[in-house]
């Protein structure tokens, strides 16, 4: 099995997701995430968390994040192939989100180690 970087972008960010939200509509919200996870099964590796401010960080500097897409969090999952890991994601409840998206990026083995 390969492992999967899963990042989910959306619009605004993650603390500011959280902060428009109501509890109610946070508790259906985590519950179609507890359901996706179920589908997911043991194709799941670490169902990650939301992603808070940030910074780029350069050979000249730090700056702030800046951009209309946020990074507002990730996941790991495991699969045969991209194939797979997409398959694991159809359905995903981030992508009810208007705007959403959804990149999967598969770990690449460390030469030599």
């Amino acid at each position: 099995m390969k492992k999967f970087a899963v990042l989910y972008v959306a619009p605004q960010s993650a603390q500011e997701q959280m902060a428009q939200s109501t509890p109610e509509a946070a508790q259906e919200g985590m519950k179609a995430w507890m359901q996706w996870a179920d589908r997911a099964g043991s194709g799941l590796v670490d169902m990650g968390n939301p992603l808070g401010e940030g910074k780029e960080i350069t050979a000249t500097g730090v700056s702030d994040v800046s951009s209309t897409n946020h990074i507002g969090g990730y996941g790991i999952i495991q699969a045969e192939d991209l194939a797979g890991a997409q398959a694991l994601l159809d359905g995903h409840p981030h992508l009810m989100m208007p705007g959403a998206s959804i990149q999967v990026y598969e770990f690449l083995d460390m030469p030599g180690m």
